[in-house]
């Protein structure tokens, strides 16, 4: 799995490769700047819109701020975040080879991440991944989310 934004030139400087684990069904094969599973299956990678949705208790406002300031820090790859003081919204690309894995890694994040950034101790309430044709068409017929902008980190 590679993580970056869309249009991001392939194998820049900053990018990072990541893998996810499968089920054991061969190596994970860098080919022209697209993942694949498998030498010979020729799975490629797609890209997935993720809004992860987190809530619990309330937290002071500019301690949210921060923590999701630090959590787009150290991961650029994040586009926008909008928080209140009890729940928070983070929409980014992923780059996976299907929806179960885009499902999986995003389903990680806050958690992984918790500590590093300082993370309100919230629940993970609501994912949506969608692949990025669905997400165009959606924009295009005015029912989606609206585009990612501006990116950053905005109060509701």
């Amino acid at each position: 799995m590679r993580r970056g934004r869309p249009g991001a030139s392939p194998g820049g400087a900053a990018e990072r490769t990541l893998t996810s684990v499968g089920a054991g069904d061969g190596d994970a094969v860098a080919d022209g700047g697209a993942m694949t599973r498998g030498a010979g299956r020729g799975e490629a990678s797609r890209l997935w819109h993720i809004t992860l949705s987190v809530s619990g208790n309330e937290a002071p406002l500019r301690e949210v701020r921060r923590a999701l300031e630090q959590l787009a820090h150290d991961h650029p790859f994040l586009l926008t975040s909008r928080y209140a003081n009890d729940h928070a919204e983070i929409r980014y690309w992923e780059e996976a080879r299907d929806l179960h894995d885009a499902a999986a890694v995003a389903l990680r994040l806050w958690g992984e991440h918790r500590s590093s950034a300082r993370l309100p101790p919230w629940e993970i309430v609501g994912l949506e991944v969608i692949d990025r044709d669905t997400y165009h068409q959606r924009v295009a017929e005015g029912y989606g989310p609206p585009p990612a902008s501006p990116v950053g980190v905005h109060p509701f």
